[in-house]
């Protein structure tokens, strides 16, 4: 079988963690007990996940003129991941992560850097890598008109896409019918989605909920059917989710129907947990 071709149009950024017992409230300073610099972004976790797990994976982003932005791009060419549509953009800072990890949780500050430089002419450099694709990766951490841009092209090319509507924001109605699957936790989900008047949520049968440890849910004939994860050591959750819709879409692009592809979506983002960092501990495909 052939490896899926899979395309992320998404974030690229450096994630600073700091590991704590204590999270410092308003005006307080503890202390912490680890500090470490490692590869994130939403996009570019999802990049190095589907790689890892046998894609053939194009990114489409930008970094800053600085040493994290060819450091990053360094870490995508030693993933197998295809950086000819990441770009430089002089006189700007890579995307950074202020990743705060306490009790096997974490809180996240985004400064988005080049990320905020993702443009549809940007884009348009690319759309035949886009047309080429089995299936095309978006989150919120670029600007939205990037995020409409790229959906028009999938739509018009009948390019499959999934949204991972993360951070949240909204989006309009055309734009989230033109996804194949809608992947946000419980909480983005019920944020975005307005229940009808037959008590399921708008686009439920897109939609694709991760719902942390208690696993993932779909919808089917109208039910609502949650999967389970498999019990893990967790050390870090930081990346869970982006290695579940990489892996994920890496099923689905294979031609596995949703439910075998939930199935190894958990499995690939319970391994992902056992490491610190939002790429660290994501599997390879032999893993799996």
């Amino acid at each position: 079988m052939s490896k899926p071709k899979i395309t992320i149009v998404g974030s690229i950024n450096m994630d600073l963690i700091t590991v704590t017992d204590q999270v410092a409230a308003a005006g307080e300073t503890v202390s912490g007990t680890h500090f470490e610099t490692l590869f994130g972004g939403k996009g570019a976790n999802q990049a190095i996940a589907a790689s890892r797990l046998g894609a053939d994976v194009s990114m489409i982003s930008k970094v800053g003129d600085d040493a994290f932005g060819a450091e990053m791009i360094k870490n995508f060419e030693d993933n197998g991941v295809v950086t000819d549509g990441i770009a430089v953009e002089e006189k700007t800072p890579s995307g950074i992560a202020n990743i705060i990890v306490s009790d096997k949780d974490n809180r996240i500050i985004i400064i988005a850097g080049a990320n905020g430089q993702v443009d549809k002419a940007h884009v348009d450099n690319y759309t035949s890598v886009i047309k080429n694709s089995d299936m095309v990766l978006l989150q919120f951490e670029i600007p939205m008109n990037t995020i409409r841009h790229t959906l028009d092209i999938c739509r018009k090319e009948e390019i499959p896409v999934i949204i991972n509507p993360a951070p949240v924001t909204e989006l309009e109605r055309e734009y989230f019918e033109a996804a194949t699957y809608i992947t946000p936790n419980e909480h983005e989900r019920a944020q975005l989605f307005k229940m009808r008047e037959d008590g399921l949520p708008e686009y439920y049968e897109k939609l694709i909920t991760t719902q942390g440890a208690q696993g993932a849910s779909y919808f089917n004939d109208g039910r609502e059917i949650l999967i389970p994860p498999k019990n893990v050591d967790v050390v870090d959750t930081t990346g869970a989710g982006d290695t579940f819709n990489a892996a994920f879409a890496v099923a689905i692009a294979e031609g596995r129907t949703v439910e075998e592809a939930i199935y190894f979506a958990n499995d690939a983002a319970g391994l992902a947990v056992r490491k610190l960092g939002a790429q660290s501990g994501m599997p390879m495909r032999e893993e799996m």
